[in-house]
């Protein structure tokens, strides 16, 4: 198994930045992340219902790109658990704002998966 980064398309920032987490799915296993979800399990049972190929890709991705790292999980033998390096929490105040846009021009939306309490950010309820 290769574990070579994709080539880019360009050197922008925005495009390299979406090529990585752009999709459908890979900011809401971000979010899953942010919020204290850490295993394939806990991700799989978002409201989103991700299935799991797409979802082991995605944490394949985030692997190789060090958003993520994966560390065996103290109770289940072979299973493991995943969390945000630093690179990776550094999203929070991106996934944030898509929150507070989405909060406030998305007619319907709300707040369902919530960050831990101890966060800062103000969206942690619906509006």
């Amino acid at each position: 198994m290769s574990t070579a980064l994709p080539k880019r398309r360009s050197v922008c920032p925005v495009a390299c930045t979406l090529d990585l987490i752009g999709d459908k799915w890979t900011l809401l296993v971000i979010r899953d992340l942010i919020v204290g979800k850490s295993t394939f399990k806990e991700i799989t049972s978002s409201p989103e219902r991700v299935a799991t190929n797409i979802l082991a890709d995605r944490l394949k991705r985030l692997l190789a790109h060090g958003l993520i790292e994966r560390r065996p999980a103290p109770d289940h033998g072979g299973r493991f658990t995943y969390h945000l390096t630093e690179s990776g929490q550094r999203l929070e105040p991106v996934l944030a704002a898509i929150t507070d846009w989405g909060l406030e021009h998305l007619e319907g939306t709300e707040v369902r998966v919530k960050p831990p309490a101890e966060s800062n950010h103000p969206t942690e309820t619906a509006r």
